[in-house]
């Protein structure tokens, strides 16, 4: 529950405008509420709306155990993170960083959400194989960043989190492996592209 999907975004935005500032030129002054914005839209929306859902008893349970569980809370998730790219192109026209980075996320959203409706890919994977591309791609394109300890971190975590998922049994191993590799390479192709 703790490193569930709709943390990422956080993560990763957090990264980017804080761990490595040189990876886009926001002014430090609006850096602030640029987060703030992200985090609101792509994780405090989102999670009220799916606890609604659970209240009103359209989702059976928070777990979501099964494929058509998901449908609902993933579609207005995505619905989001649609809104949330839309917003940023339209302000951050300036530094296309910020948006472009949130398109694919997007991106990888959208395709978890397109495979839920047919089977129980692990969006906790998906969002942690993500990271880690996040990260190995800074890691790469600006020597300035110390990359090692955010990338030990991060693969902790990953394994951290897929044995939970498998010791809790809320995916089978081929779930938790195709999420993660899905994450990773949408992000790591995406973020390599936006600092080509």
């Amino acid at each position: 529950m703790v490193f569930q999907p709709l943390l990422i975004p956080t993560l990763v935005f957090g990264l980017l405008l804080y761990g490595v500032p040189q990876s886009t030129s926001i002014p430090a002054e609006i850096r602030g509420s640029v987060y703030f914005l992200i985090v609101v839209a792509t994780l405090l929306i989102p999670m009220v709306t799916v606890f609604g859902l659970r209240l009103t008893g359209t989702l059976k349970s928070l777990h979501m155990p099964e494929v058509r569980d998901r449908r609902v809370p993933f579609v207005i998730t995505t619905l989001f993170f649609l809104l949330t790219t839309w917003f940023l192109r339209q302000r951050m026209d300036f530094d296309p960083t910020i948006w472009l980075g949130m398109a694919v996320i997007c991106f990888s959203v959208i395709f978890l959400t397109a495979v839920s409706f047919f089977w129980k890919m692990s969006a906790h994977m998906t969002g942690l194989g993500g990271l880690l591309a996040v990260v190995l791609v800074l890691g790469r394109k600006f020597p300035t960043f110390e990359v090692l300890y955010p990338l030990l971190s991060v693969l902790v975590l990953c394994g951290i989190v897929a044995s939970a998922r498998l010791f809790l049994q809320a995916h089978r191993p081929l779930e938790v492996y195709v999420g993660w590799a899905a994450g990773f390479l949408i992000c790591w192709f995406g973020f390599s592209w936006i600092w080509a």
